[in-house]
């Protein structure tokens, strides 16, 4: 434990004490004022903000910062016995930096009134030994908030929606990728939200997958939530199918500006607007799929594959596929195939891209073992030799 060291006058600021002397900022820092009683405190202070430079490894400005407004806390003993308590559960020094990084004022938290009530909340949800002190390390500002008014009552909406399982799975999976949003969104916001995602259908699974993949979605004011669903609604997608989900997942992680570029872009392609929410309906992650890999798919299959508009807007999928690792390969392939007519009927070149690699190369490469060093080294695009 630091032990208080002698207190040191204004005078000796041309010389700090060898405690300081590592980081004289904090010297500079705490001994701003001519009173001498202030320059003990702010000695006594000054060992504190040492103690979590050591310890949790911040940086002397940070340590410095989180000490600004702890002026009077003059002991080390808070932060050692937080560091002691999350010691004793298990957790190793790495842990514990990285929770006190993300949250430093559990330093100085009450370990029987504040930190040991929610560590055991979250143990009897099933988080123990190193899954819990894996989740506190990168969740560590829910131990900031309030258990009565915040955390028991949205785990509590939480499993109420979700699948009933011993373990909690499901649940600790939410609020793993949830726990930011968790502190911020008010429970009645959440629970509202919930009810009205369920009246438009989305229930039991499609409702987890949106936890899991869009927590975002739950904390948006019921109005803006309403607005997304309308878009959704006028592109195409129909509430009584399984793929509303989807399309509300899509539009909620795009705004409405880039929304309007991509179909946009869609459009001077000669594609209507009509044809486009068609593609956007049958295959909703096209919403997803960024302007440049978009623009990038649609130059090469109309321009350089000749894939007919009908074709492209029948299957969007075909703009979603790696160009590189999947449509350039099969490309040169299909194109080997055709010049030496190692085949009567030839497939639509768009439908061979939702084949499996394994597949694709036992119909149109090892089917033809004369022709089988140039197809390979086609779709190996020359970086491999073959044999």
């Amino acid at each position: 434990m630091y032990a208080l060291r002698p207190s040191f006058s204004v005078s000796s600021r041309l010389n700090p004490p060898s405690f300081l002397r590592i980081h004289p900022f904090l010297y500079y820092f705490f001994s701003s004022s001519s009173s001498s009683s202030h320059t003990q405190s702010s000695a006594s202070n000054a060992i504190v903000v040492q103690y979590l430079i050591d310890t949790f490894q911040l940086s002397p400005a940070r340590a410095a910062s989180i000490m600004s407004c702890r002026r009077g806390l003059q002991s080390t003993e808070k932060p050692q016995s937080v560091y002691k308590y999350l010691s004793d559960l298990g957790f190793s020094d790495a842990h514990i930096r990285s929770a006190i990084r993300l949250a430093p004022q559990i330093a100085f938290s009450n370990i029987e009134k504040t930190l040991k009530p929610k560590i055991e909340f979250f143990q009897n949800l099933g988080l123990v030994g190193s899954d819990l002190s894996k989740f506190i390390s990168r969740h560590s500002t829910l131990l900031t908030v309030s258990l009565e008014k915040k955390l028991m009552p949205s785990v509590e909406i939480l499993k109420n929606i979700l699948p009933k399982d011993n373990c909690n799975d499901d649940l600790l999976l939410v609020i793993r990728r949830w726990s930011d949003r968790l502190m911020r969104t008010p429970c009645k916001r959440l629970s509202i939200n919930i009810n009205y995602l369920q009246s438009c259908g989305i229930v039991d699974s499609q409702l987890l997958m949106l936890l899991k993949r869009q927590s975002s979605l739950f904390g948006r004011s019921e109005s803006r939530l309403k607005d997304i669903v309308s878009v959704v609604v006028e592109i195409g997608f129909s509430t009584n199918t399984r793929m509303f989900v989807h399309g509300l997942h899509a539009i909620s992680s795009v705004s409405k500006v880039t929304l309007k570029k991509k179909v946009e872009l869609i459009c001077s392609f000669g594609i209507t607007e009509k044809e486009c929410m068609r593609m956007f309906t049958s295959a909703p992650v096209l919403i997803r799929t960024s302007i440049g890999k978009l623009k990038l798919g649609l130059e090469f299959f109309m321009n350089e594959a000749k894939v007919s508009k009908s074709d492209i807007v029948g299957s969007p999928a075909c703009l979603m596929h790696a160009m590189q690792g999947r449509v350039l390969p099969r490309y040169r392939v299909l194109q080997i195939v055709k010049s030496k007519r190692l085949m009567k009927k030839h497939p639509k070149f768009i439908l061979t891209l939702g084949m499996s690699d394994e597949d694709f190369l036992d119909r149109f490469v090892c089917r033809f073992p004369d022709n089988m060093k140039d197809l390979l080294v086609a779709y190996r695009g020359n970086s491999v030799s073959a044999k």
